[in-house]
C-alpha cells in the first residue's frame, strides 16, 4: 500500500527538488551517501539519549524517529534521480544497496544500544530480531534476483519498516511529553508491565521483528517454488 498509494504522493511533493538537482548536476550516490549519514546521526541521537537522557524522557526516541524518516526520503531522492537524470547505473543500484543495508544495521544499532542502556532488555533483544529480518529480507529477494527469480512479496520491506520505526518513535516521544515518561501499567502474575511509555516504540517493533523474518521466509519459498518450476 505504501509503495501503491504513498510512494507517487511524495514523488509529487519532492518532484521540484529532484528537477533541481537534476539541473545542477548532482549525482544520485552523493545523496545516497548523505542519506546514511543522516541515518548515522540517528544512532547519535538514541546514543545520547541512552548516555545522557533520564529511563522517563522518550524525546531522544521521538527526535531520532524524525531523523529515521528524513533519512527515509533521501532513500526515495536517489533512485528517481538517477531515473530523471539518467544517471541510473549498475554500480549505483549497487552502491544504493549496499549504503542502505549499512544505514538501518547503524540505526537498530542505536537501538539497541538506548534499549541495552535504559533496561529495556526484552525490548533490545525484539529490536536485534527486527535486524536480523530486515537485512534477511533483502539478502533473500537479492540472492533470489541473482538466480533470475523476482521475490519482491511479503510485508515488511523497507519503506514499511522505516515509516513504522519512525512514525512509532514520534509517537513515542510525544506521548512522553505530554502524557507522561513514566507511565506504567501492571498486573501480579507478570514481571514486567504490559505497557509502559516505552512501549508505544517497542510494541510495534515487537511486531516488525515477527512480520520481517516472516517475509524473508515467505521470499525463501517462493522462490524455491519458482526454481523448482524452472528446474
Amino acid at each position: 500500500m505504501l509503495k501503491k498509494y504513498g510512494q507517487p504522493l511524495v514523488y509529487k511533493v519532492i518532484d521540484p527538488l529532484i528537477d533541481s538537482l537534476v539541473r545542477n548536476k548532482v549525482h544520485p550516490n552523493a545523496i545516497t551517501t548523505i542519506g546514511l549519514v543522516i541515518n548515522f546521526l540517528a544512532a547519535i541521537v538514541f546514543v545520547i539519549g541512552a548516555e545522557f537522557g533520564e529511563r522517563n524522557d522518550h524525546s531522544y526516541v521521538g527526535w531520532a524517529g524524525a531523523i529515521i524518516l528524513f533519512a527515509g526520503l533521501f532513500d526515495m531522492i536517489d533512485g528517481q534521480l538517477a531515473r530523471k537524470g539518467n544517471l541510473a547505473s549498475k554500480f549505483g543500484a549497487l552502491y544504493d544497496s549496499v549504503l542502505d543495508r549499512y544505514s538501518e544495521m547503524i540505526m537498530f544499532l542505536g537501538i539497541c544500544y538506548y534499549l541495552v542502556s535504559h533496561d529495556y532488555f526484552l525490548s533490545s533483544l525484539f529490536a536485534f530480531i527486527a535486524m536480523i529480518g530486515s537485512v534477511m529480507v533483502s539478502y533473500t529477494r537479492a540472492r533470489a534476483e541473482g538466480l533470475g527469480v523476482d521475490a519482491s512479496v511479503g510485508l515488511m520491506q523497507r519503506p514499511e519498516r522505516i515509516v513504522i520505526i519512525g512514525l512509532t518513535a514520534i509517537a513515542c516521544g510525544l506521548f512522553s511529553n505530554i502524557v507522561g515518561g513514566d507511565i506504567k501499567v501492571n498486573v501480579d502474575w507478570m514481571p514486567i508491565p504490559i505497557f509502559e511509555t516505552i512501549s508505544i516504540f517497542t510494541f510495534p517493533l515487537a511486531i516488525l521483528a515477527v512480520m520481517a523474518n516472516i517475509t524473508a521466509i515467505k521470499r525463501l519459498n517462493h522462490s524455491k517454488k519458482v526454481l523448482e518450476e524452472k528446474e
